[in-house]
Formats: structure tokens, C-alpha cells, sequence
């Protein structure tokens, strides 16, 4: 992986965010889980490039995220999208993700991310909010939460850009 910064990287946030999946990490060493996610944004907030991740309470992820200070989000080529598709359908509490999803973790910058990955952003976290029914505006949000499995949103600042 080389590292880039920030200003130097030409993506769609749109398609690679909104059309691809990517592995949200957090932890480190032997201690960490992944899960794939789908939803997510990149911009600019507070004088720095940040990553917004939004994951449910019901998540195995979720008690890394509030346990570690850094997490990452690890974008895959589509060659590799078996390995999402594992992550998304298996639990890291009874399931070695990595070996089912054939993926190596390697730690970086202080959280733990995947080899196999193109694009790696590597953030530290600077807010939590958790969205309920009071933060909605359009009502028709409510239909993603029948269940209301809220999703908590994590802003973290990106440290590190990296790229295969």
C-alpha cells in the first residue's frame, strides 16, 4: 500500500460509497471485528477530510467502534466482492471473518484494515450521534427502522489515505 494524502485522491464518493460495499473496521491486534458497509460519507467538516459511518445498535462492530479511538473503512477491487459479501452475511462473534472472507487484516495507523484492499482510509473519531425518530424530518426515513434498530452515525477524521 502507498500512502496518499487526502487532496491527491479522484473518486466518486457516490459510486464508491453508494454502488460498492467496503469493510468498516475498528479495533486492533487480535482484538477487532469488521463488517461490510453500504452507507457512508466523505467531505470536508471542522478544517479536515472526515469519514461518516452509520452503524446499528444491533451490530457485533458497534462495541469496537466505542471501544477503539481509530477505525477504517477498506474498499475492495470487484474481484473481491465474495469477500463483502461474507462479512455481510456472517457474524464476528462466532465467525473468523478474514478466513471466511479469504482477506488478511494488517494493522495501520492504529486500527486494523485488510491487504487486500485498493483504497484504505484510516480515521480517528471526533463524533458520535445516534439517529432516533426525533432527528428524522421526512417521515419517510422511518421505513429503514421498522424494528427501531437506530443507526448511530461516527464522524472520524481521516489520518490516512492508502492505495494498492
Amino acid at each position: 500500500m502507498q500512502s496518499i494524502g487526502f487532496e491527491q485522491l479522484e473518486l466518486n464518493p457516490f459510486t464508491v460509497i453508494g454502488n460498492d460495499s467496503f469493510l468498516l473496521t475498528a479495533g486492533s491486534g487480535s482484538d477487532w471485528n469488521t463488517m461490510t458497509a453500504g452507507w457512508g460519507m466523505l467531505g470536508y467538516l471542522w478544517n479536515s477530510p472526515v469519514a461518516s459511518v452509520f452503524v446499528r445498535g444491533s451490530r457485533y462492530t458497534l462495541s469496537f467502534i466505542e471501544k477503539y479511538p481509530r477505525f477504517s473503512l477498506s474498499f475492495f477491487p470487484p474481484s473481491l466482492s465474495s469477500a463483502l459479501d461474507f462479512c455481510g452475511s456472517h457474524s464476528g462473534r462466532n465467525t473468523d471473518k478474514a478466513a471466511g472472507a479469504g482477506i488478511t487484516p494488517v494493522e495501520l495507523d492504529g486500527t486494523v484494515a485488510f491487504s487486500e484492499a485498493n483504497l484504505i482510509f484510516t480515521c480517528t473519531k471526533i463524533s458520535e450521534t445516534l439517529l432516533d425518530a426525533g432527528s428524522m424530518i421526512d417521515a419517510e426515513i422511518l421505513k429503514f427502522y421498522p424494528q427501531g434498530d437506530w443507526h448511530r452515525m461516527f464522524i472520524g477524521r481521516i489520518e490516512g489515505v492508502y492505495i494498492a
